[in-house]
């Protein structure tokens, strides 16, 4: 019992400290999401425009979550969660979208935020059922995900040779 009560203190502590948590649904890698701590769980808002994506997590019943440790980077805790979509206007949804408003940074909508999420995003409650900290064998890295991202052009011959005159001159 003992245990039981650390590992949830450690989970809270962990996740509402952790800027990103790393979720895998039932089908896809993991990946970083932000969210918001609330009321015992972690809240994510997305897969609408704008959004972050929730690939194979909107549909499922579980998700596994890992939280990093916000200084150095490395996994603290893992824990599963049960998944559960919460209903736009609901009373949970309300408090939810209230503390989730206050995490989302650069909304191309500020004001009208919310109204948009209840239109076209889902807000999922990832409630913790069981945790580990032990650390699994390997590395856990994975690949990276595709992304259309890319860099255009190389950088010009010349351009070495002018940041190096530049930084003679100011010597």
């Amino acid at each position: 019992m003992h245990d039981a009560l650390l590992g949830q203190a450690l989970v809270e502590e962990a996740t509402k400290k952790s800027g990103l948590i790393w979720v895998r649904g039932t089908t896809g890698p993991a990946r970083a999401l932000w969210h918001a701590w609330h009321d015992g769980a972690a809240y994510v808002v997305g897969d609408g425009p704008g959004e972050q994506p929730l690939p194979g997590l909107a549909d499922a019943s579980t998700a596994e979550v890992t939280v990093r440790s916000k200084d150095k980077g490395g996994r603290l805790v893992a824990w599963t969660a049960a998944v559960t979509e919460l209903a736009p206007g609901s009373e949970a949804w309300e408090a939810a979208v209230a503390e989730l408003k206050g995490k989302r940074l650069n909304a191309p909508d500020g004001e009208h935020m919310t109204e948009r999420w209840a239109r076209e995003c889902r807000v999922l409650r990832l409630e913790p059922r069981e945790s580990t900290t032990e650390h699994p064998d390997g590395s856990l890295a994975a690949v990276p995900l595709p992304t259309p991202a890319t860099t255009r052009h190389p950088i010009p011959a010349a351009l070495p040779r002018l940041l190096f005159r530049r930084h003679r001159r100011a010597s």
